[in-house]
C-alpha cells in the first residue's frame, strides 16, 4: 500500500505528497494534462516541442540543465499523445531548488526566436534519426494514420508533418503554453523524507501566486470503427527483413474493457513465456520475433501485434499463422494456470516498479490525471477480477478481420 496525501492549491494545481523515510533523495514529478491529441491538424507536434523547450530557460534561470547538474540532479521528460511529464531526482536536501526550477518555468518561459530556433532543430534532427534513417523507423507514423480517420491519435507526438515545426511561429508557441501549461492543467508528485506538511507548505510556496488558465473543454471526435480491414504496403530493398503490424481498436483507459484487453496483449506478448512467442518463436520458428502491447491512451487506442517473419516464410504465411492463434484464444477457453502467470508477473512488475520514489511519483500523478489518485492502490485488484473468460469475451471482441489495420514491410 503506497501512502499519500494530496490537495488543491487554489490556482488548481493538485498536489501529492508521499513520505519515504528509507530514501535519500527525493522526486519532483509534474504532470501536464496535454498531449499531441491536443494539436490542431496543421499544427503537430507542439506538445511535443515544448518537451524540448521547457528546457531552453525561464524568467529567472537561463540554463535549467546548469542549475540542476550543480545541485546533483537528474532531469528528463516525455511526450504522449495524452500528456507531458517532467522529471527531476536529486539529493534530499535539495527540495527548495527543485521546486524553484519548476515553478519558476511554469510561471514564464524565456520566449525567444533564439530558444525556438535551438529546439525547434533538435526536433527535426530527432525526426530525421528516430522515424525516417533507421529501418521501420516510421512504422507508428504509418500505423497511426492507417488506423484512425478522424481522431487526433491518427499522428504521432514527433507531428504528421515535420514542415509543421520548422515552420512554427513564436507567438503561436507562446499562445499554446499560456493554454496548456498552467497550474490548473497540472499534476505535481513530490516523493522523499519529508513530512506531508513541510512538502505542501513548500509546494504552496513555489507555486501557489502562479495564475490560472482558463480550462477550456475538449471536444475530440470519436473514432468510428472501421467496417472493412486496412492495408498499407511498404516495399524496400535496403531493410534487413520483412515485417507486420497488426492493429486492432480497443477501449481506452478511461473505459470499462481496458484492463481485459491489456491483459489479451500479455497473454499473447509478455516475455518468453507468452503465447506468440512459445508457439510461433520458438515451436513452430514461423517468426524470428513477434510482440503483443497496447498504446495505452486515455481515448479508444490500439491493441497491436508486430514481428519479423522468420527467414524464409512470406508475409502472407506469417499473417495466417497468428491469425490461427488469435482464432484459438477466440474460441478455446484459457488454462488457469496461464492465467495465474500473467497474475503473478502484473503483481511482481507492479512492486519491483514502485521501489524507486521517481515511479512511485509518476504513477501519483498518472492516477490523478484519470480522476481517482488511489487507483495507484488498486491496480493489481483492477487486473485480478478479470477471470480468464472475459480475456476470451475480449478477444472475440477486439480480434475482427473488418477492424484490423495490417501495415507491411516487404524487402
Amino acid at each position: 500500500m503506497i501512502e499519500y496525501q494530496s490537495k488543491q492549491l487554489r490556482n488548481g494545481l493538485t498536489v501529492i505528497a508521499h513520505q519515504d523515510s528509507r530514501s535519500g533523495m527525493g522526486v519532483v514529478n509534474l504532470l501536464f494534462d496535454v498531449g499531441s491529441r491536443d494539436e490542431q491538424p496543421e499544427r503537430t507536434g507542439f506538445a511535443h516541442l515544448f518537451e524540448h523547450l521547457m528546457f531552453g530557460g525561464s524568467a529567472n534561470i537561463p540554463d535549467y540543465d546548469r542549475v540542476a547538474q550543480n545541485m546533483g540532479a537528474e532531469n528528463n521528460a516525455f511526450t504522449s499523445s495524452d500528456l507531458t511529464n517532467y522529471y527531476i531526482s536529486f539529493p534530499a536536501a535539495q527540495l527548495e531548488t527543485a521546486l524553484w526550477l519548476e515553478s519558476d518555468r511554469m510561471l514564464q518561459l524565456d520566449f525567444s526566436e533564439r530558444s525556438l530556433g535551438v529546439q525547434r532543430q533538435v526536433v527535426v534532427e530527432e525526426y530525421h534519426q528516430r522515424y525516417l534513417n533507421q529501418p521501420f523507423g516510421d512504422a507508428w507514423l504509418r500505423l497511426r494514420a492507417l488506423a484512425y480517420r478522424i481522431h487526433p491519435y491518427r499522428w504521432a507526438t514527433i507531428g504528421k508533418e515535420i514542415a509543421h515545426i520548422e515552420k512554427a511561429e513564436l507567438a503561436e508557441v507562446e499562445a499554446f503554453f499560456y493554454r496548456h501549461y498552467r497550474p490548473n492543467y497540472a499534476y505535481l508528485a513530490v516523493s522523499g523524507p519529508y513530512e506531508f506538511s513541510q512538502i505542501f507548505e513548500s509546494v504552496e510556496r513555489w507555486f501557489g501566486d502562479i495564475p490560472c488558465g482558463a480550462r477550456l473543454p475538449r471536444n475530440l471526435p470519436r473514432e468510428p470503427i472501421p467496417e472493412a480491414p486496412r492495408y498499407e504496403e511498404v516495399c524496400d530493398p535496403a531493410l534487413p527483413a520483412d515485417a507486420l503490424y497488426l492493429a486492432f481498436p480497443m477501449s481506452g483507459r478511461d473505459e470499462e474493457g481496458y484492463v481485459a484487453a491489456d491483459m489479451l496483449s500479455d497473454v499473447l506478448g509478455r516475455g518468453r513465456s507468452a503465447r506468440l512467442y512459445r508457439r510461433l518463436v520458438r515451436d513452430k520458428q514461423v517468426f524470428g520475433q513477434i510482440n503483443a502491447y497496447v498504446s495505452g491512451e486515455r481515448d479508444p487506442g490500439l491493441l497491436v501485434l508486430s514481428g519479423h517473419p522468420a527467414e524464409g516464410v512470406s508475409i502472407e504465411a506469417a499473417t495466417s499463422a497468428l491469425w490461427n492463434e488469435l482464432n484459438e484464444l477466440k474460441s478455446q477457453p484459457m488454462e488457469r494456470e496461464e492465467w495465474q502467470r500473467q497474475i503473478n508477473q502484473i503483481e511482481a512488475e507492479y512492486h519491483f516498479g514502485h521501489v524507486q520514489g521517481l515511479n512511485v511519483a509518476l504513477n501519483l500523478c498518472y492516477n490523478a490525471l484519470l480522476g481517482e489518485v488511489e487507483g495507484i492502490n488498486r491496480h493489481v485488484a483492477r487486473y485480478m477480477a478479470v477471470e480468464p473468460d472475459a480475456i476470451r469475451s475480449a478477444a472475440g471482441e477486439v480480434f475482427c478481420e473488418d477492424r484490423s489495420s495490417l501495415l507491411v514491410y516487404r524487402r
